[in-house]
């Protein structure tokens, strides 16, 4: 038995023994890596750079491609150096930073999602009253909101997961450091402070998630009462993508944590464990911009300025 004194580093899960799965992993992580920086990279570049998309949409947007290169900075690369090192180590301050900004970033993301559930709420159902409830500062307001709220969650989980004594060893069966698997090396009798926590956290995420769909259930309604088809695809395009994000953000993460113990196997754990850490920043850029012409022109543009124009990057003005 070992206490939390004694632990100066955790062991993660191994994706696989033999040295060329370990490799296919790595390279297997690189690609998907890269592509959520590339798609997450051009939506942030060209939303800045674009004045045309300094709206609340956009911006809303480009603080989520935020969070989500950071939330999948927070653990891939770790992962993809333990398979290219055949380690499965990590330190105990490493493993608490892990903690800390994977909650931060992924929680964060939820309430931002939430943040733009009400945005598409106001833009469809009171568009007259849109650059009221939803201007520049307001927007920005709320943004930092999301992120203050992730991040003083973040504080809260991380120093009272961290400060509960460690008594079952330091192997967290997990590819990278999370609070219920933390817990699980705690001592029986120590670690209900915490659960109190997630309890509360859980009773506030249903509380989004509930904000939303009555969000969408309004939005329906009001989409069924436009009288033109062309009106009714327009105002469905503009939901679609975050409704699209959200669908893959909590379903992901409501399957790794909810799935049936009776379905459970080695390949398939596998999979879950890489799911809603990486899918969601991964798949984010391709949701939000397939179907966004303003957005995939304004990329457009950027790579067309970038590569074969050397003058300032122009304006974008309203046609």
């Amino acid at each position: 038995m070992s206490n939390s004194s004694s632990i100066t580093q955790f062991l993660l899960l191994a994706f696989a023994e033999t040295r060329k799965l370990q490799l296919l992993h790595f390279w297997l992580f690189l690609g998907i890596y890269l592509a959520a920086l590339l798609g997450n990279g051009l939506i942030v570049t060209t939303v800045a750079c674009d004045h045309h998309l300094h709206t609340p949409m956009y911006l809303l947007l480009l603080n989520l491609s935020l969070l989500d290169l950071g939330s999948i900075s927070t653990t891939v690369p770790k992962a993809m150096a333990n398979s290219l090192w055949d380690s499965r180590t990590i330190s105990y301050a490493g493993c608490a930073a892990q903690v800390f900004f994977f909650f931060f970033l992924m929680s964060a993301e939820y309430f931002l999602l939430t943040v733009m559930a009400y945005d598409r709420y106001v833009a469809i159902c009171k568009p007259l009253h849109y650059g009221t409830l939803l201007s520049s500062r307001a927007c920005v307001h709320t943004a930092a909101a999301a992120w203050g709220s992730g991040f003083l969650y973040a504080v809260l989980h991380t120093a009272n997961t961290f400060s509960l004594p460690l008594c079952q060893g330091n192997v967290v069966d997990q590819f990278f450091c999370e609070i219920p698997y933390i817990l699980k090396l705690s001592c029986s009798n120590t670690y209900l402070r915490e659960v109190g926590l997630i309890v509360v956290s859980a009773c506030l995420a249903f509380g989004c998630f509930v904000f939303i769909v009555v969000s969408y259930v309004q939005i329906f309604r009001a989409v069924l009462r436009i009288p033109s088809e062309q009106g009714r695809h327009k105002a469905f395009s503009m939901c679609l993508p975050h409704l699209t994000g959200v669908s893959v953000f909590v379903s992901t993460a409501l399957f790794s944590y909810l799935k049936p113990p009776s379905i459970s196997s080695p390949s398939l754990d596998l999979v879950v464990a890489v799911l809603y850490p990486v899918v969601p920043p991964a798949v984010n850029p391709l949701i939000y911009s397939m179907r966004n012409q303003e957005l995939k022109d304004g990329i457009r543009k950027g790579i067309r300025w970038k590569f074969f124009n050397s003058d300032p990057l122009p304006i974008s003005r309203h046609e």
